[in-house]
């Protein structure tokens, strides 16, 4: 079993930046696939960013290219999203998700494709 926290949300102003944490506890952290998504009120979930579980191969949603990063601490057993230049349309609750699945080089980017999920963090970002 694996239990994900996230961290690090709050209110910036449209430009600013964010950096998002999700602290692992339970199975090895370092041998999973990692994942972060959004979900507005009404809306389904949306993938945003994937780290496999190297840390070699990164995927990121066509909207936030270039102004996310998604990194890993495997020592620290943390998965950081790096949000720069927000926008007023990344407002929303993010989630990180972690893969049960041991040492697959993948990233992964369906809410299917987790098995662990945290309890969120709200992210609002002002006009």
């Amino acid at each position: 079993q694996v239990q994900l926290v996230e961290s690090g949300g709050g209110l910036v102003q449209a430009g600013g930046s964010l950096r998002l944490s999700c602290a692992a506890s339970g199975r090895t952290f370092s041998n999973y696939a990692m994942g972060w998504f959004r979900q507005e009120p009404g809306k389904e979930r949306e993938f945003v960013a994937a780290i496999s579980w190297s840390g070699d191969t990164t995927y990121y949603t066509d909207s936030v290219q270039g102004r996310f990063t998604i990194s890993r601490d495997n020592a620290k057993n943390t998965v950081y999203l790096q949000m720069n230049s927000l926008k007023p349309e990344d407002t929303a609750v993010y989630y990180c998700a972690a893969d049960r699945r041991p040492r697959i080089e993948v990233v992964l980017t369906r809410v299917n494709d987790y098995d662990y999920w945290g309890q969120g963090t709200q992210v609002t970002v002002s006009s």
